[in-house]
Protein backbone atom coordinates (compact mmCIF):
# COMPACT_ATOMS: atom_id res chain seq x y z
CA UNK A 1 0.00 0.00 0.00
CA UNK A 2 1.35 3.22 -0.61
CA UNK A 3 0.24 6.15 1.01
CA UNK A 4 2.04 9.63 0.01
CA UNK A 5 0.56 12.44 1.80
CA UNK A 6 0.76 11.02 5.77
CA UNK A 7 2.71 12.74 8.20
CA UNK A 8 5.79 11.18 8.70
CA UNK A 9 5.71 11.83 12.39
CA UNK A 10 3.72 12.52 15.80
CA UNK A 11 3.04 15.30 17.52
CA UNK A 12 4.12 16.07 21.08
CA UNK A 13 3.87 19.63 21.34
CA UNK A 14 1.53 22.28 20.32
CA UNK A 15 1.40 25.63 20.22
CA UNK A 16 -1.96 27.38 21.03
CA UNK A 17 -3.54 30.30 18.16
CA UNK A 18 -6.46 32.15 18.40
CA UNK A 19 -8.84 33.02 15.81
CA UNK A 20 -9.36 37.35 15.53
CA UNK A 21 -12.75 38.44 14.21
CA UNK A 22 -12.73 40.22 10.69
CA UNK A 23 -13.11 43.61 12.57
CA UNK A 24 -9.36 43.19 14.60
CA UNK A 25 -8.31 41.77 11.60
CA UNK A 26 -9.23 44.86 9.60
CA UNK A 27 -8.27 47.28 12.33
CA UNK A 28 -4.63 45.05 12.82
CA UNK A 29 -4.09 45.76 8.38
CA UNK A 30 -5.05 49.35 8.98
CA UNK A 31 -2.55 49.90 11.79
CA UNK A 32 0.02 48.21 9.92
CA UNK A 33 -0.21 50.81 6.84
CA UNK A 34 -1.28 47.46 5.14
CA UNK A 35 1.91 45.85 5.01
CA UNK A 36 1.61 42.12 6.08
CA UNK A 37 4.77 42.30 7.60
CA UNK A 38 4.16 44.75 10.31
CA UNK A 39 0.87 42.52 11.29
CA UNK A 40 1.54 41.28 14.96
CA UNK A 41 1.95 37.44 15.10
CA UNK A 42 -0.44 37.06 17.25
CA UNK A 43 -2.70 38.71 15.35
CA UNK A 44 -2.23 35.72 12.75
CA UNK A 45 -3.86 32.57 12.24
CA UNK A 46 -2.54 30.53 9.62
CA UNK A 47 1.16 32.30 9.07
CA UNK A 48 2.58 31.12 5.44
CA UNK A 49 4.60 34.65 4.88
CA UNK A 50 7.40 32.16 4.94
CA UNK A 51 8.81 29.22 5.28
CA UNK A 52 12.07 30.52 7.03
CA UNK A 53 12.87 29.38 10.13
CA UNK A 54 9.26 29.09 10.98
CA UNK A 55 9.11 25.11 10.98
CA UNK A 56 8.86 22.82 13.74
CA UNK A 57 12.49 20.82 15.19
CA UNK A 58 11.94 17.23 16.00
CA UNK A 59 12.69 15.79 18.84
CA UNK A 60 16.35 14.76 18.16
CA UNK A 61 17.14 18.57 17.18
CA UNK A 62 15.95 19.29 20.71
CA UNK A 63 17.63 17.03 22.49
CA UNK A 64 20.74 17.37 20.72
CA UNK A 65 20.33 21.42 21.94
CA UNK A 66 21.10 20.28 25.24
CA UNK A 67 24.67 18.90 24.23
CA UNK A 68 25.17 22.58 22.71
CA UNK A 69 28.84 23.10 23.52
CA UNK A 70 28.85 27.14 24.16
CA UNK A 71 32.76 27.44 24.31
CA UNK A 72 33.58 30.78 22.46
CA UNK A 73 36.50 28.85 20.30
CA UNK A 74 36.50 25.41 18.92
CA UNK A 75 33.10 23.94 20.39
CA UNK A 76 32.87 20.47 19.46
CA UNK A 77 29.06 21.86 18.74
CA UNK A 78 31.23 23.49 15.71
CA UNK A 79 32.53 20.25 14.67
CA UNK A 80 29.57 18.01 14.98
CA UNK A 81 28.25 21.18 12.27
CA UNK A 82 30.80 20.59 10.11
CA UNK A 83 30.88 16.98 9.78
CA UNK A 84 27.61 17.27 8.77
CA UNK A 85 28.44 19.84 6.11
CA UNK A 86 31.23 17.84 4.79
CA UNK A 87 28.84 14.85 4.71
CA UNK A 88 25.96 15.72 3.13
CA UNK A 89 27.29 18.35 0.56
CA UNK A 90 31.03 17.83 0.20
CA UNK A 91 32.50 20.80 0.79
CA UNK A 92 35.42 21.18 3.34
CA UNK A 93 35.32 24.24 4.25
CA UNK A 94 32.17 26.21 6.25
CA UNK A 95 31.65 29.57 8.13
CA UNK A 96 28.54 29.76 10.35
CA UNK A 97 26.37 32.72 10.40
CA UNK A 98 23.52 34.09 12.34
CA UNK A 99 21.58 33.24 8.77
CA UNK A 100 21.04 33.54 5.21
CA UNK A 101 21.27 37.03 4.39
CA UNK A 102 24.52 37.43 6.45
CA UNK A 103 26.33 34.25 4.70
CA UNK A 104 25.11 36.68 1.36
CA UNK A 105 26.62 39.93 3.63
CA UNK A 106 29.74 38.08 4.10
CA UNK A 107 30.70 36.45 1.11
CA UNK A 108 30.00 39.76 -1.15
CA UNK A 109 31.83 41.83 0.85
CA UNK A 110 34.87 39.88 0.65
CA UNK A 111 34.74 39.16 -3.51
CA UNK A 112 32.57 41.97 -4.70
CA UNK A 113 32.85 45.57 -5.65
CA UNK A 114 31.07 48.51 -6.73
CA UNK A 115 29.95 48.33 -10.59
CA UNK A 116 30.58 44.90 -10.56
CA UNK A 117 27.67 41.96 -12.33
CA UNK A 118 26.82 39.23 -10.22
CA UNK A 119 24.27 36.90 -12.38
CA UNK A 120 21.89 34.09 -11.00
CA UNK A 121 18.70 32.15 -12.34
CA UNK A 122 16.84 34.56 -10.02
CA UNK A 123 18.10 36.25 -6.92
CA UNK A 124 16.10 36.61 -4.31
CA UNK A 125 15.54 39.56 -2.05
CA UNK A 126 18.40 39.71 0.24
CA UNK A 127 21.03 38.27 -2.14
CA UNK A 128 19.50 41.45 -4.48
CA UNK A 129 19.69 43.59 -1.44
CA UNK A 130 23.56 42.53 -0.68
CA UNK A 131 24.73 43.18 -4.00
CA UNK A 132 22.97 46.15 -4.19
CA UNK A 133 23.69 48.39 -1.02
CA UNK A 134 27.79 47.31 -2.05
CA UNK A 135 26.70 49.06 -5.45
CA UNK A 136 26.88 45.76 -7.70
CA UNK A 137 24.47 45.05 -10.17
CA UNK A 138 22.63 41.84 -9.83
CA UNK A 139 21.28 40.35 -12.99
CA UNK A 140 18.64 37.32 -13.34
CA UNK A 141 19.32 35.01 -16.49
CA UNK A 142 15.64 32.83 -15.80
CA UNK A 143 14.69 30.30 -18.71
CA UNK A 144 11.86 31.97 -20.36
CA UNK A 145 9.02 30.10 -19.59
CA UNK A 146 9.26 30.91 -15.87
CA UNK A 147 7.46 34.15 -16.63
CA UNK A 148 4.19 32.22 -17.57
CA UNK A 149 2.61 30.64 -14.68
CA UNK A 150 0.60 28.47 -16.76
CA UNK A 151 3.07 26.13 -18.88
CA UNK A 152 4.39 22.75 -17.28
CA UNK A 153 7.68 21.98 -17.29
CA UNK A 154 9.90 20.02 -14.85
CA UNK A 155 12.70 22.21 -14.37
CA UNK A 156 11.52 26.10 -14.63
CA UNK A 157 13.49 27.04 -11.96
CA UNK A 158 16.90 26.82 -14.25
CA UNK A 159 19.52 29.03 -15.73
CA UNK A 160 18.92 30.54 -19.46
CA UNK A 161 22.58 29.40 -20.48
CA UNK A 162 22.52 30.96 -23.66
CA UNK A 163 22.03 34.53 -21.62
CA UNK A 164 24.45 33.59 -19.52
CA UNK A 165 26.83 33.19 -21.70
CA UNK A 166 26.11 36.11 -23.60
CA UNK A 167 26.17 38.53 -20.85
CA UNK A 168 29.69 37.27 -19.74
CA UNK A 169 30.93 38.27 -23.02
CA UNK A 170 29.01 41.56 -23.05
CA UNK A 171 30.42 42.24 -19.53
CA UNK A 172 33.95 41.18 -19.36
CA UNK A 173 34.88 38.56 -17.04
CA UNK A 174 36.82 40.98 -15.21
CA UNK A 175 33.59 42.69 -14.07
CA UNK A 176 31.95 39.30 -13.02
CA UNK A 177 33.80 38.22 -9.69
CA UNK A 178 31.27 35.28 -9.25
CA UNK A 179 28.60 33.20 -10.61
CA UNK A 180 25.08 32.06 -8.43
CA UNK A 181 22.33 29.86 -9.00
CA UNK A 182 19.50 29.76 -6.65
CA UNK A 183 17.95 25.96 -5.92
CA UNK A 184 15.47 26.06 -5.69
CA UNK A 185 14.39 29.04 -7.23
CA UNK A 186 11.97 31.05 -4.83
CA UNK A 187 11.87 34.05 -7.25
CA UNK A 188 10.71 32.08 -10.17
CA UNK A 189 7.84 30.52 -7.71
CA UNK A 190 9.77 27.87 -6.12
CA UNK A 191 10.74 25.95 -9.51
CA UNK A 192 13.81 23.69 -9.59
CA UNK A 193 16.49 23.23 -11.35
CA UNK A 194 17.70 20.25 -13.09
CA UNK A 195 21.05 18.17 -12.28
CA UNK A 196 22.03 19.42 -15.98
CA UNK A 197 21.14 22.56 -16.21
CA UNK A 198 23.55 22.52 -12.72
CA UNK A 199 26.48 20.99 -14.57
CA UNK A 200 26.34 23.38 -17.19
CA UNK A 201 26.21 26.46 -15.38
CA UNK A 202 28.56 25.51 -13.56
CA UNK A 203 31.22 24.32 -17.22
CA UNK A 204 30.48 28.04 -18.26
CA UNK A 205 31.39 29.76 -15.16
CA UNK A 206 34.51 27.70 -14.87
CA UNK A 207 35.38 28.16 -18.43
CA UNK A 208 35.30 31.75 -18.23
CA UNK A 209 37.57 31.26 -14.71
CA UNK A 210 34.05 32.62 -12.39
CA UNK A 211 34.05 31.14 -9.14
CA UNK A 212 30.32 29.28 -8.84
CA UNK A 213 28.23 29.47 -5.75
CA UNK A 214 24.83 27.71 -5.15
CA UNK A 215 22.29 29.37 -3.11
CA UNK A 216 21.58 26.70 -1.40
CA UNK A 217 18.32 27.19 0.90
CA UNK A 218 16.02 24.61 -0.31
CA UNK A 219 18.82 22.04 -1.79
CA UNK A 220 16.62 18.72 -0.06
CA UNK A 221 13.97 19.59 -2.05
CA UNK A 222 15.58 20.53 -5.07
CA UNK A 223 17.10 17.11 -5.33
CA UNK A 224 13.72 15.32 -4.15
CA UNK A 225 11.91 16.84 -7.52
CA UNK A 226 15.57 15.64 -9.52
CA UNK A 227 14.54 12.89 -8.31
CA UNK A 228 11.09 13.19 -9.22
CA UNK A 229 11.29 14.43 -12.56
CA UNK A 230 14.69 13.11 -14.28
CA UNK A 231 14.03 9.75 -15.47
CA UNK A 232 17.98 9.35 -14.90
CA UNK A 233 17.87 9.77 -10.96
CA UNK A 234 14.90 7.81 -10.37
CA UNK A 235 16.72 5.16 -8.39
CA UNK A 236 19.15 7.34 -6.76
CA UNK A 237 19.39 8.25 -3.18
CA UNK A 238 18.75 11.73 -2.61
CA UNK A 239 21.93 11.79 -0.11
CA UNK A 240 23.31 10.93 -3.73
CA UNK A 241 22.27 13.52 -5.80
CA UNK A 242 23.08 16.21 -3.25
CA UNK A 243 26.15 15.59 -3.59
CA UNK A 244 26.36 15.48 -7.52
CA UNK A 245 24.56 19.02 -6.73
CA UNK A 246 27.42 20.31 -5.13
CA UNK A 247 29.85 18.82 -6.60
CA UNK A 248 29.85 21.06 -9.57
CA UNK A 249 30.10 24.30 -6.76
CA UNK A 250 33.41 26.18 -5.89
CA UNK A 251 30.96 26.99 -2.81
CA UNK A 252 27.41 27.54 -1.60
CA UNK A 253 25.69 30.05 1.17
CA UNK A 254 22.20 29.16 2.80
CA UNK A 255 19.94 30.06 4.68
CA UNK A 256 19.59 27.13 7.32
CA UNK A 257 16.17 28.60 8.52
CA UNK A 258 14.68 26.48 5.18
CA UNK A 259 16.16 22.96 4.33
CA UNK A 260 18.67 22.99 7.61
CA UNK A 261 14.94 22.52 9.54
CA UNK A 262 16.64 24.56 12.40
CA UNK A 263 14.79 28.89 13.14
CA UNK A 264 17.80 30.32 13.18
CA UNK A 265 21.05 30.14 11.26
CA UNK A 266 23.10 29.85 8.24
CA UNK A 267 26.38 29.31 6.32
CA UNK A 268 29.09 29.59 3.53
CA UNK A 269 31.08 26.32 2.44
CA UNK A 270 33.73 26.24 0.24
CA UNK A 271 36.46 24.41 -1.36
CA UNK A 272 39.28 27.20 -1.03
CA UNK A 273 40.87 27.32 2.07
CA UNK A 274 42.44 30.85 0.98
CA UNK A 275 39.02 32.07 0.77
CA UNK A 276 38.04 30.79 4.27
CA UNK A 277 40.88 32.94 6.02
CA UNK A 278 39.44 36.25 3.88
CA UNK A 279 35.82 36.01 4.67
CA UNK A 280 36.71 34.73 7.94
CA UNK A 281 38.54 37.75 9.27
CA UNK A 282 35.45 39.82 7.90
CA UNK A 283 32.90 37.13 9.67
CA UNK A 284 35.05 37.72 12.98
CA UNK A 285 34.20 41.45 12.74
CA UNK A 286 30.43 41.06 11.87
CA UNK A 287 29.17 37.63 12.98
CA UNK A 288 31.73 36.51 15.68
CA UNK A 289 34.69 34.23 15.91
CA UNK A 290 35.28 31.62 13.19
CA UNK A 291 33.41 28.43 15.14
CA UNK A 292 30.20 29.84 15.68
CA UNK A 293 29.84 32.93 13.47
CA UNK A 294 26.66 34.02 15.58
CA UNK A 295 25.08 31.13 16.55
CA UNK A 296 24.79 29.22 20.27
CA UNK A 297 26.50 25.96 20.26
CA UNK A 298 22.80 24.70 20.83
CA UNK A 299 22.14 25.89 17.21
CA UNK A 300 24.69 24.15 15.32
CA UNK A 301 24.03 21.13 17.31
CA UNK A 302 20.56 21.46 15.65
CA UNK A 303 21.45 22.22 12.29
CA UNK A 304 23.37 19.22 11.88
CA UNK A 305 20.49 17.52 12.65
CA UNK A 306 18.28 18.77 10.51
CA UNK A 307 20.52 18.49 7.49
CA UNK A 308 20.29 15.38 7.92
CA UNK A 309 16.90 14.94 8.31
CA UNK A 310 15.71 16.93 5.08
CA UNK A 311 17.31 14.49 3.46
CA UNK A 312 15.06 11.85 4.63
CA UNK A 313 12.78 10.43 1.35
CA UNK A 314 10.12 9.75 3.49
CA UNK A 315 9.97 13.64 4.86
CA UNK A 316 10.78 14.73 1.48
CA UNK A 317 7.62 12.58 -0.23
CA UNK A 318 5.52 14.27 2.69
CA UNK A 319 6.86 17.07 2.18
CA UNK A 320 6.28 17.41 -1.46
CA UNK A 321 2.73 16.05 -1.40
CA UNK A 322 1.42 18.35 1.08
CA UNK A 323 2.90 21.21 -0.95
CA UNK A 324 0.64 20.00 -3.98
CA UNK A 325 -2.20 19.59 -1.78
CA UNK A 326 -2.28 22.81 -1.22
CA UNK A 327 -1.75 23.72 -4.70
CA UNK A 328 -4.77 21.44 -5.53
CA UNK A 329 -7.08 23.19 -3.30
CA UNK A 330 -6.69 26.95 -4.24
CA UNK A 331 -6.59 25.80 -7.91
CA UNK A 332 -10.34 24.09 -7.00
CA UNK A 333 -10.89 27.80 -5.35
CA UNK A 334 -10.63 29.37 -8.63
CA UNK A 335 -7.06 30.81 -8.33
CA UNK A 336 -4.34 30.61 -10.68
CA UNK A 337 -1.63 28.64 -9.99
CA UNK A 338 1.58 28.46 -11.12
CA UNK A 339 2.55 25.26 -12.46
CA UNK A 340 3.88 22.95 -11.43
CA UNK A 341 4.05 23.74 -7.60
CA UNK A 342 7.08 23.91 -6.22
CA UNK A 343 8.19 22.26 -2.78
CA UNK A 344 8.43 25.09 -0.36
CA UNK A 345 4.96 26.80 -1.26
CA UNK A 346 2.37 27.57 -4.06
CA UNK A 347 2.69 30.41 -5.60
CA UNK A 348 -0.67 31.95 -6.96
CA UNK A 349 -0.72 34.75 -9.99
CA UNK A 350 -2.24 37.53 -8.68
CA UNK A 351 -2.04 39.42 -11.20
CA UNK A 352 -4.35 36.91 -13.92
CA UNK A 353 -6.59 36.60 -11.20
CA UNK A 354 -7.19 40.46 -11.05
CA UNK A 355 -6.23 42.09 -14.07
CA UNK A 356 -8.35 44.96 -13.63
CA UNK A 357 -5.55 45.97 -10.72
CA UNK A 358 -2.46 47.62 -12.72
CA UNK A 359 1.23 46.22 -11.72
CA UNK A 360 1.87 49.30 -10.50
CA UNK A 361 -1.29 49.14 -7.68
CA UNK A 362 0.49 45.63 -6.12
CA UNK A 363 -2.55 43.15 -7.12
CA UNK A 364 -0.56 40.74 -5.57
CA UNK A 365 -0.21 42.76 -2.35
CA UNK A 366 -4.27 43.41 -2.65
CA UNK A 367 -5.26 39.73 -2.54
CA UNK A 368 -2.62 38.80 0.08
CA UNK A 369 -4.14 41.67 2.44
CA UNK A 370 -8.01 40.07 1.07
CA UNK A 371 -6.99 36.83 2.61
CA UNK A 372 -6.05 37.85 5.64
CA UNK A 373 -8.81 40.02 6.27
CA UNK A 374 -10.82 37.10 5.02
CA UNK A 375 -9.35 34.18 7.48
CA UNK A 376 -6.07 35.32 9.32
CA UNK A 377 -3.88 33.95 6.99
CA UNK A 378 -0.68 35.51 6.23
CA UNK A 379 0.83 35.53 2.42
CA UNK A 380 3.59 37.36 1.01
CA UNK A 381 4.15 38.88 -2.30
CA UNK A 382 6.31 37.92 -4.99
CA UNK A 383 6.01 40.85 -7.34
CA UNK A 384 6.77 44.39 -8.25
CA UNK A 385 6.38 46.11 -4.78
CA UNK A 386 9.02 43.05 -3.69
CA UNK A 387 11.26 43.73 -7.13
CA UNK A 388 10.70 46.54 -8.68
CA UNK A 389 14.08 48.19 -9.74
CA UNK A 390 15.83 50.81 -11.60
CA UNK A 391 17.97 49.25 -15.00
CA UNK A 392 21.05 50.17 -14.28
CA UNK A 393 21.65 51.17 -17.98
CA UNK A 394 19.33 53.29 -18.97
CA UNK A 395 17.71 53.95 -15.32
CA UNK A 396 14.00 52.89 -16.27
CA UNK A 397 11.65 51.26 -13.48
CA UNK A 398 11.46 47.49 -14.25
CA UNK A 399 8.32 45.62 -12.81
CA UNK A 400 8.45 42.35 -11.98
CA UNK A 401 7.86 39.81 -14.70
CA UNK A 402 4.57 38.15 -12.79
CA UNK A 403 2.61 39.54 -9.74
CA UNK A 404 2.91 36.57 -7.51
CA UNK A 405 1.34 35.87 -3.87
CA UNK A 406 3.52 32.86 -2.05
CA UNK A 407 1.68 30.77 0.50
CA UNK A 408 5.05 29.23 1.89
CA UNK A 409 4.66 26.31 3.93
CA UNK A 410 6.39 26.16 7.78
CA UNK A 411 7.92 22.98 7.86
CA UNK A 412 6.43 20.00 10.15
CA UNK A 413 3.69 22.75 11.16
CA UNK A 414 0.45 22.28 9.48
CA UNK A 415 -1.65 19.64 8.86
CA UNK A 416 -4.29 18.95 5.77
CA UNK A 417 -7.28 20.32 7.79
CA UNK A 418 -5.24 23.69 7.53
CA UNK A 419 -4.59 23.43 4.02
CA UNK A 420 -8.30 22.93 3.59
CA UNK A 421 -9.12 26.10 5.72
CA UNK A 422 -7.14 27.83 3.35
CA UNK A 423 -8.87 26.95 0.33
CA UNK A 424 -12.29 28.05 2.10
CA UNK A 425 -10.42 31.39 2.44
CA UNK A 426 -9.03 31.33 -1.21
CA UNK A 427 -12.65 30.68 -2.35
CA UNK A 428 -14.32 33.30 -0.39
CA UNK A 429 -11.90 35.97 -1.90
CA UNK A 430 -12.46 35.05 -5.73
CA UNK A 431 -16.03 35.55 -5.00
CA UNK A 432 -15.47 38.73 -3.85
CA UNK A 433 -13.74 40.50 -5.82
CA UNK A 434 -13.91 43.44 -4.22
CA UNK A 435 -12.37 42.72 -1.40
CA UNK A 436 -9.04 43.27 -3.40
CA UNK A 437 -8.18 46.55 -3.59
CA UNK A 438 -4.94 48.32 -5.59
CA UNK A 439 -2.39 49.80 -3.11
CA UNK A 440 -0.04 53.18 -3.21
CA UNK A 441 3.77 53.12 -1.52
CA UNK A 442 3.07 56.13 0.82
CA UNK A 443 6.44 55.67 2.48
CA UNK A 444 9.35 53.07 1.91
CA UNK A 445 13.44 52.70 2.50
CA UNK A 446 15.08 52.85 -0.91
CA UNK A 447 16.65 48.91 -0.54
CA UNK A 448 14.48 46.01 0.78
CA UNK A 449 11.44 48.17 1.28
CA UNK A 450 8.80 45.45 0.89
CA UNK A 451 9.52 44.54 4.63
CA UNK A 452 8.80 48.57 5.67
CA UNK A 453 6.88 49.98 3.23
CA UNK A 454 3.96 51.99 4.29
CA UNK A 455 0.64 52.02 1.66
CA UNK A 456 -2.82 52.49 1.10
CA UNK A 457 -5.53 51.26 -0.51
CA UNK A 458 -6.94 53.01 -3.57
CA UNK A 459 -10.97 53.33 -3.61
Amino acid sequence: MTIPFIEPFRIKVVEKVRMTTREERVAALRAAHYNLFAVRGEDVFIDLLTDSGTGAMSDEQWAGMMHGDESYAGAKSYYHFEQAIQNILGFPYVLPTHQGRAAEGMLFKSLVKAGQTVPNNRHFDTTMGNLQVLGANPVDIPVAESADSEVELPFKGNMDLEGLEALIKKTGVENIPLGMLTITNNSAAGQSVSMDNIRATAEIYHRYGIPFFIDACRFGENAWFIKLRDPKYKNTPVREIVREMFSYADGCTMSAKKDGMVNIGGFIAFRDPELKGQIGANLIVHEGFLTYGGLAGRDLEALAIGLNEVVDEDYLNYRESHTRYLGEVLSAAGMPVYKPTGGHAVYVDAGKAFPGIPKRQFPAVGLANALYITGGIRTVEIGSLMFEHADPETGELMLAPLELVRFAIPRRVYTRSHLDYIGEAAAECMKRPELVKGLRVTWAPKVLRHFMAQLEEIE
